[in-house]
């Protein structure tokens, strides 16, 4: 990995190089107790959580969604000040959209490349629309299924599709780590062929106007999210895109939260 960054650069700096690159590591950004509460906490989840449902889930995969109203080991990570003057940067006014942690279990195959902004009918060129953030919890290896990417590939013109294996690179990161890549590049899960599930949580954001891939005013409950921050709560979708888009009954939806 070269696009590599410690945690203490400036957020205009790492959002030029995910702007150049399609993606940028950090590195230092969790210290060792917070990655094993973390990994501590999902694993109780994960002890209830079902393998996914068709090949693009992963059928020796497990996800779990709904992630703030399960876990609270990663609410700090999701108002981290340097991901947030990232996001700054690069979407303007934003959300949550799919926050979710992935395990990746023993046997499972390559995930086909993707981009996570396609899910959007909007015409190609466009300014970015989705960020994501990917935090490992276990070391992410060639074997046990880091993720793959195309570096670059956020700058193809429209209509052009991976078409070679020398393209693909592989994002080995260690715990502590964040990868921030725009949902313009091309990524996927990689197999996993050892005998060791592999560990991480995707918090991806979008855009302020768009609708978020989760409905987090439905997946987490009223009662939870009064108890959280009020930036966490804002990006939850409790929150308006100037001027009012997202109101409730002519006011801010904070307010429903009493």
């Amino acid at each position: 990995m070269t696009a590599t960054m410690p945690a203490r650069s400036a957020a205009e700096d790492v959002a030029r190089r995910l702007l150049d690159d399609g993606y940028v590591v950090v590195t230092g950004m969790l210290d060792a107790g917070r990655v094993k509460a973390a990994r501590d906490d999902l694993d109780r989840v994960l002890a209830m959580t079902p393998t996914g449902r068709n090949l693009f889930e992963g059928y020796s995969t497990q996800r779990v969604y709904a992630l703030f109203a399960k876990t609270r080991t990663f609410d700090e990570a999701a108002i981290d000040p340097l991901v947030l003057g990232v996001l700054d940067q690069v979407l303007g006014h934003y959300q949550l959209s799919a926050p979710v942690g992935i395990r990746i279990g023993p046997g499972e195959k390559a995930q086909i490349l993707h981009r996570d902004d396609a899910i959007y009918p909007v015409p190609e060129p466009h300014p970015p629309l989705v960020v994501n953030t990917m935090w490992p919890l276990d070391e992410f290896t060639l074997q046990n299924g880091a993720t793959r990417f195309i570096p670059g590939s956020h700058d193809w013109p429209p209509g052009r599709t991976p078409t070679g294996a020398d393209e693909i690179a592989t994002a080995v990161l260690s715990p502590g780590d964040v990868m921030i890549y725009l949902g313009s590049l091309w990524h996927g899960g990689g197999a996993n062929s050892t005998d060791k599930p592999r560990l991480g949580v995707i918090l991806e954001y979008a855009a302020g106007w768009l609708r978020q891939q989760e409905n987090h005013c439905l997946a987490v409950p009223r009662e939870v999210v009064k108890e959280l921050p009020e930036r966490l709560q804002e990006l939850l979708g409790y929150n308006i895109y100037p001027p009012f888009v997202g109101y409730v009954d002519g006011v801010h939806p904070r307010k429903v939260l009493g």
